[in-house]
């Protein structure tokens, strides 16, 4: 303990290399933090820049201009417009946007592309999924139902804010593609987006086409949970039912 402090007196200079390097670490932390935050302002203002879009397009309808863009935001109706024809264009922007997400969900190559699209632990898709519970619980039996002003009222604003999300989860699984898997988790969704070619690839045999369907079960194992509807389309398509035309002599 004596020869400590003379020690420390021979060598003070080593106090700012200390300094130096806590410093770079700290500052590395503090920038990867400040990157973190600028992403999530960056996805927060996207989602107010579309709600504000959605507003927009209602007071333009409220208005009489009824501009509508290819997003499929649905916009209200002129005071004019008869509850039942309201209905049915709720009915048409809702059936839209649940078909674009089919679209996904039952495609097994896009889930493979951009897996966050059915991932409910992503926050933005866990957002479109509650507000697609949402408007599928407030929608109407049909267009002729005896409903009121506030009910339609509800069912336009959850229609509005199911549109909303879907485009704010499908463009943040776009952007983040399989950014969140590891580089050996990358490698077999790559293998089973090859494999999965082969499996529906009409001119491999039957027997190539079985095997390679299993090994893209087997790839996706513990990566993407495939819903049974996707798994169905997909073992139809392998089996070749769904381009397999019917033979006119069969009655």
């Amino acid at each position: 303990m004596n020869d400590f402090w003379p020690w420390i007196g021979e060598h003070w200079w080593l106090g700012f290399v200390a300094f130096g390097m806590l410093s770079g670490i700290a500052g590395g932390i503090s920038k990867s933090w400040e990157r973190s935050a600028r992403r999530r302002h960056e996805r927060r203002l996207e989602t107010l820049r579309l709600k504000t879009q959605l507003k927009t397009a209602e007071l333009e309808a409220r208005a009489g201009g009824g501009r509508r863009g290819a997003a499929a935001v649905p916009a209200a109706q002129p005071a004019s417009v008869s509850p039942h024809d309201l209905l049915e264009r709720l009915f048409k922007d809702h059936d839209e946007i649940t078909a674009r997400w089919l679209d996904y969900e039952l495609d097994v190559a896009k889930l493979i592309a951009f897996p966050a699209m059915s991932d409910g632990r992503q926050p933005l898709t866990a957002a479109f999924l509650r507000a697609k519970r949402t408007a599928d619980a407030l929608r109407p039996a049909s267009a002729d139902a005896k409903v009121g002003e506030q009910q339609v009222s509800e069912y336009l604003d959850a229609v509005g804010a199911y549109a909303v999300a879907f485009e704010v989860a499908e463009r943040d699984a776009r952007r983040l593609r399989d950014s969140s898997f590891s580089e050996e988790e990358r490698k077999r969704l790559d293998r089973a987006q090859h494999m999965l070619k082969v499996a529906l690839d009409e001119s491999a045999t039957q027997a190539e086409r079985q095997v390679a369907y299993k090994r893209v079960r087997d790839e996706l194992d513990g990566l993407i949970v495939l819903s049974d509807d996707a798994v169905q389309v997909l073992e139809k398509q392998v089996a070749g039912e769904l381009s397999a035309s019917p033979d006119p002599d069969v009655p």
